[in-house]
């Protein structure tokens, strides 16, 4: 195209999530196409690592869901539309998305959201609140899960044909989730640090402690194997920051005290290097008792060829081939996790490595993040083609 393309992405935090890690990819993605890349954000760690000669950041309070913040940011973000010439603006969650249609609508901009979850609602005005991430001129769902929960839920602003909704399943960057790319003494220093035994078999579950994603059901799933062996040749590691859940935090070490397993169970805050983590592993669990909208966990740990069991709900059935790159239990049963576990743990090396291999195959053919990064940059270029 003869103009340069000019992208603005507004996100709340540029944290280690999945929408984060997805905007910060596809910043420094658009550079080597030759856009100009740009992002507002409030703060966040990524933002050490942002390569500021390919990508340009703002910072705003663009996390507040504050009405009179948002009228403000709105009023901000279209002096920097302008200012820039800014040609589509991405927002990447609702506060900040309520900013970006109304600077939009002023600057007469085109306008996209990509759909990160399913925002539960329980009223009338929490709906519409939500409703912001369907009023685009295109809406990105990151799984088939997510684009039916749109369809069902906001399927209405798609009848104007002018609106457009479509899956961009979300990718990963296989380069960095790659087990081979690990520095032997790294993973070395990690198992010391955290006086992990790498003789035994180690069971990984990541994610941040909240309910929701399931680490009491893998206690429980953990207290029935270990019932069934007096000398566990296993360890189980529940990684994730409690984010201020401290109640939360104390239940779990209460529970993991309440059923002796202080010497199975470690709990682990943080880990800057996720494959590091994933290089400890032998198997990985992803528990979540309501539907992930993609599972980055499963695909993560594909990628490292690791194999993965993981709740048969949500965007996991999508990633997870069933009995070929890991194992789907039945959502909620600890007894249905266990087992499986145990049948994974009693698998041979040749097996396991095999599990490991149609996994990562399976994330390179499907969850790479530039085949995700690829596929927005040609949806921009339609929006644009569509405008001149």
């Amino acid at each position: 195209m003869k103009k340069k393309i000019k992208i603005l992405q507004v996100i709340p935090r540029l944290g280690y999530g999945g929408a984060e890690t997805g905007c910060y990819d596809l910043a420094h993605f658009l550079p080597e196409k030759g856009c100009k890349s740009y992002i507002i954000t409030s703060g966040g760690e990524l933002l050490n690592f942002i390569d500021k000669k390919k990508v340009k950041v703002f910072k705003l309070p663009v996390q507040s869901k504050n009405p009179l913040l948002i009228l403000l940011n709105a009023l901000i973000i279209s002096l920097i539309i302008i200012a820039y010439n800014i040609n589509i603006v991405h927002a990447r969650s609702r506060a900040p998305a309520w900013a970006c249609l109304l600077a939009t609508k002023i600057t007469f901009r085109k306008f996209v959201t990509t759909f990160h979850g399913t925002y539960n609602f329980k009223s009338k005005i929490k709906k519409f609140y939500n409703s912001v991430m369907a009023r685009s001129d295109l809406t990105i769902a990151g799984s088939n899960f997510i684009f039916s929960h749109i369809n069902e839920n906001y399927g209405k602003f798609f009848l104007n044909r002018k609106k457009k909704l479509l899956v961009i399943f979300r990718g990963i960057n296989t380069n960095y989730f790659n087990h081979q790319k690990i520095i032997p003494i790294k993973l070395d220093k990690f198992a010391k640090q955290n006086k992990i035994d790498r003789n035994k078999f180690i069971i990984l579950m990541p994610g941040r402690l909240t309910a929701w994603k399931g680490q009491k059901i893998f206690i429980e799933a953990i207290k029935i194997l270990s019932n069934k062996n007096e000398d566990p040749s296993f360890e189980a590691i529940i990684l994730g920051s409690d984010q201020g859940r401290k109640i939360y935090k104390k239940q779990l070490f209460d529970l993991v005290q309440q059923h002796r397993l202080g010497r199975i169970i470690k709990f682990i805050d943080h880990c800057s290097e996720m494959p590091i983590a994933y290089g400890i592993a032998n198997l990985v669990c992803s528990c979540s008792s309501e539907p992930e909208a993609f599972g980055r966990v499963s695909v993560e740990s594909q990628s490292m060829q690791l194999p993965i069991i993981a709740s048969d709900i949500g965007g996991s059935k999508e990633t997870v081939i069933p009995d070929k790159t890991g194992y789907l239990f039945k959502n909620k049963n600890p007894a249905a996790l266990a087992s499986l576990i145990d049948m994974v743990m009693k698998k041979d090396f040749n097996s396991l490595k095999n599990i490991g291999y149609e996994g990562r195959k399976n994330i390179l053919k499907k969850f790479d993040v530039d085949k995700m990064c690829n596929t927005t940059f040609t949806e921009y270029k339609k929006l644009i083609e569509l405008s001149e």
